[in-house]
């Protein structure tokens, strides 16, 4: 092999090691972070879910007026609300 080829390989591994140091220090830094992240995570999934399924929270609403039909107007009120609030602040950014 020529030297050229020998201190590339040899600056590729001290590149390796670096950058495996960096990594873990990265994770060290927020480890404390991983927890709290977790679940907003799985609140995103969740909402992405019920995003891509209405018939599920379209029949808890319907069941939801069945049965307590005073909360599901308070309900609809704030959920209605909230809609409008969320349009609003998306045509102001």
């Amino acid at each position: 092999m020529s030297d050229t080829l020998k201190n590339l390989e040899l600056r590729q591994q001290e590149l390796k090691i670096q950058a495996n140091r960096e990594r873990k220090e990265f994770g060290e830094h927020f480890e404390t972070w991983e927890k709290p992240l977790s679940w907003a995570d799985k609140g995103v999934d969740t909402f992405h879910f019920l995003k891509n399924n209405p018939i599920l929270w379209t029949s808890a609403f319907a069941a939801l007026v069945h049965f307590k039909p005073k909360l599901a107007s308070k309900v609809l009120a704030v959920g209605w609300g909230a809609m409008k609030l969320l349009k609003s602040a998306q045509r102001l950014i």
